[in-house]
């Protein structure tokens, strides 16, 4: 049998960290603390650890595309866009 590569969790905390970006990772380790002692203190809040884990997995990814924290200023400081149009340059974009 030969020996497979290990991929690395995407949702294990030391993951999520090493791949976000300087920036967020002061907020990524308030969260998870705060999380992981709920979930310490509270069986029941386990759960919301792994969200909250999912979720900033999803952070790293996002954050590390180009162009993410521009997008995000964009939307909140530029124009308003009435939804339906938006979804439809979204949809033309797609295509």
């Amino acid at each position: 049998m030969s020996a497979q590569p290990v991929e690395d969790d995407p949702c294990d905390p030391q993951t999520i960290l090493q791949g976000l970006p300087e920036r967020e990772r002061p907020e990524f380790l308030r969260q998870y603390r705060a999380a992981l002692e709920a979930a310490r203190d509270d069986m029941g809040r386990y759960r919301d650890l792994g969200r909250l884990l999912h979720r900033w997995s999803l952070v790293v990814v996002a954050a590390n595309r180009p162009g993410y924290y521009e997008a995000i200023q964009e939307a909140k400081t530029g124009p308003a866009v009435p939804l339906g149009e938006a979804l439809r340059a979204e949809l033309a974009r797609r295509r």
